[in-house]
């Protein structure tokens, strides 16, 4: 589990294909080989994906933090689990622009001091406060016995 279910969503973006699996609670990108205009809801070539290693290019935009767990199912033997909010690899994900929420994807182990930091995103998706990257959100809490921490996410620019 990447995400309590304790989170406020203040703006969510649900325009965005996903081509690979990806757990939620992490950073995904634009993904800029397509050519997409983002001016249509089911345009085809309006994706996201997990950041690449060259996370410090100028290609590398945050679209948003992801809510969903993408899987790959073989959907002719078994179904979504709904209550797990699992999508199909290839479908709409539902990305977090701004809100606060409670997750285990923090990289390092941050401090009292670092309450109210800046957030960054690391080359897998995770939060940090290294910076480096496109900021992403604020540090609310450090992190508690089993590594979750609070945070604020606001990607509106």
């Amino acid at each position: 589990m990447a995400l309590k279910p304790d989170r406020v969503e203040h703006l969510t973006d649900l325009s965005f294909f996903m081509n690979e699996t990806g757990d939620r609670g992490k950073i995904v990108t634009y993904n800029v080989a397509a050519a997409a205009s983002g001016a249509a809801m089911d345009d085809a070539n309006a994706k996201v994906n997990s950041p690449t290693g060259a996370i410090y290019a100028d290609f590398q935009k945050p679209a948003g933090l992801l809510l969903n767990d993408v899987v790959n199912l073989d959907l002719t033997r078994q179904h979504i689990n709904f209550h797990k909010d699992e999508v199909q690899k290839g479908s709409k994900v539902l990305l977090l622009k701004r809100g606060t929420v409670v997750t285990n994807n923090v990289s390092g182990t941050p401090t009292a001091a670092n309450i109210g930091a800046t957030l960054y995103f690391d080359e897998n998706g995770f939060l940090t406060t290294t910076t480096g990257s496109t900021a992403v959100g604020r540090l609310i809490s450090i992190k508690d016995a089993d590594g979750y921490a609070k945070v604020d996410i606001d990607i509106t620019w």
